[in-house]
């Protein structure tokens, strides 16, 4: 980076890993063959792209930076290593090629995006680094300030593991906070997609208010769900002659389990039909 006179910019998430011990730990998580196809997001210099590309079949790389982009290309030639795709582009608004695992230094700044993104994707494995709050979050405990919308959503989709954390004295230049290597693993479930496309807008209409009772929090999120007036949205709720809804209406989002985010959701989504 000296010698191309680069500066890093954190508030763009580049903080490189500095740590040989923390990038070849990373590394043996994924247990990567010669038969992987690993996607990594955020490449950097290759960090972990030249080591992934020395043991995987291929190295999907995605890096928006254009300068930054130059000097791995260059570094990939030095190495002689051909079995790296770059993709020069921004993460989030491109189509990911096949791939069965995933191994990335998250840009922290995207962090939440694309990992909803990767759970369109069919993959194997990821071994993801995130700032330690987020990883907190990612496993919310129901009730705890942890619990959020990507817990809900992580619930029906993937096993959590965190599996080390490392220093912000691993970065350059140094974060504020220290971060966490997890390891996503997809469940199988048995869950519809249409389902789960309703789930996935009751949980990001209930956490915009987690705090809120849950019939105050649709109401006033009621945009992200469909298009229905607020009057004859309230006036529906309070037709519902269902005791167990009726209950469920009056507890606050965030002590409701994903299961029963999931239960409310099939019964009050025809209650949003236009």
């Amino acid at each position: 980076m000296n010698k191309h006179g680069i500066k890093l910019n954190k508030n763009l998430g580049q903080n490189y890993l500095i740590d040989k011990n923390k990038r070849d730990q990373i590394i043996d998580f994924g247990n990567i063959t010669e038969d992987d196809i690993v996607l990594e997001i955020g490449a950097g210099i290759g960090t972990l792209t030249i080591e992934l590309a020395k043991k995987a079949k291929k190295v999907i790389a995605v890096e928006q930076d254009e300068r930054i982009c130059e000097i791995l290309t260059e570094r990939l030639e030095d190495e002689k290593i051909d079995n790296v795709e770059l993709i020069n582009n921004d993460a989030l608004k491109v189509e990911f090629t096949q791939f069965n695992k995933i191994i990335s230094n998250l840009p922290y700044q995207i962090s939440s995006p694309v990992t909803f993104k990767f759970l369109n994707y069919n993959f194997d494995l990821a071994i993801l680094m995130y700032q330690k709050e987020f990883a907190n979050r990612m496993d919310g405990k129901v009730g705890s300030r942890d619990y959020s919308r990507l817990s809900t959503m992580l619930y029906f989709k993937c096993d959590i593991e965190r599996l080390a954390d490392v220093s912000c004295e691993s970065f350059i230049p140094k974060p504020q906070i220290d971060s966490t290597i997890v390891r996503l693993t997809p469940k199988e479930n048995n869950i519809p997609d249409e389902d789960f496309k309703i789930y996935s807008k009751f949980t990001k209409a209930l956490f915009q208010h987690r705090n809120k009772k849950i019939r105050n929090a649709l109401i006033d999120s009621r945009h992200i769900i469909s298009n229905i007036d607020k009057k004859i949205l309230k006036m529906r709720l309070n037709e519902i002659d269902d005791y167990e809804i009726e209950e469920y209406l009056k507890m606050r989002v965030v002590m409701l389990r994903p299961e029963e985010i999931m239960f409310i959701s099939r019964k009050l989504y025809p209650v949003f039909e236009v």
